[in-house]
């Protein structure tokens, strides 16, 4: 499978709310709890600074998506953090690092100096591994930082990039 990464367009929006929905449903990555409908979703894609979706150039299909904004105001408005999400049936074919590694273009273009990722769950060693291997570094990790769908808690690991 090859795949593309671009920019949404509202005929994406199904698509993108659907695979969302998966990981908030999963409850093991997102710190969401509430899904997005037709309306919140579109709303939501077109409230961030950049939202794209991985598409697989033979099908068209979509196969992912992330969003990037700011990570906080002011005096750090220069960090970014994003989240990515991809369909669980096409997880471990390299969908993830093709949204990652657009996303480190896409901050920088975006005028951001820094991409930090708040939340990575402990236990979600693939995404872990993505990050380390594409040159993100761990900040440390805080204590049962994240409920887990089932009520438990799990480390969370922060992660930051230069761009």
């Amino acid at each position: 499978m090859k795949v593309k990464v671009r920019t949404y367009i509202e005929k994406d929006l199904p698509e993108m709310i659907r695979i969302w929905n998966e990981v908030v449903e999963e409850g093991i990555a997102f710190p969401q709890e509430e899904y997005l409908t037709t309306e919140t979703g579109a709303r939501f894609f077109a409230d961030q600074t950049y939202s794209a979706v991985a598409v697989d150039t033979d099908t068209e299909q979509i196969c992912g998506l992330y969003i990037l904004h700011p990570n906080n105001v002011g005096r750090c408005g220069h960090i970014c953090n994003a989240s990515y999400a991809v369909a669980s049936e096409l997880r471990g074919l390299h969908v993830g690092e093709a949204l990652v590694s657009d996303c480190l273009v896409q901050g920088r273009l975006q005028g951001f100096q820094i991409l930090q990722f708040n939340a990575v769950v402990a236990s979600n060693l693939p995404a872990r591994q993505l990050y380390q291997r594409l040159g993100f570094k761990q900040l440390g990790v805080i204590p049962n930082g994240f409920r887990m769908k089932d009520g438990h808690y799990e480390d969370i690991c922060p992660y930051y990039h230069e761009l």
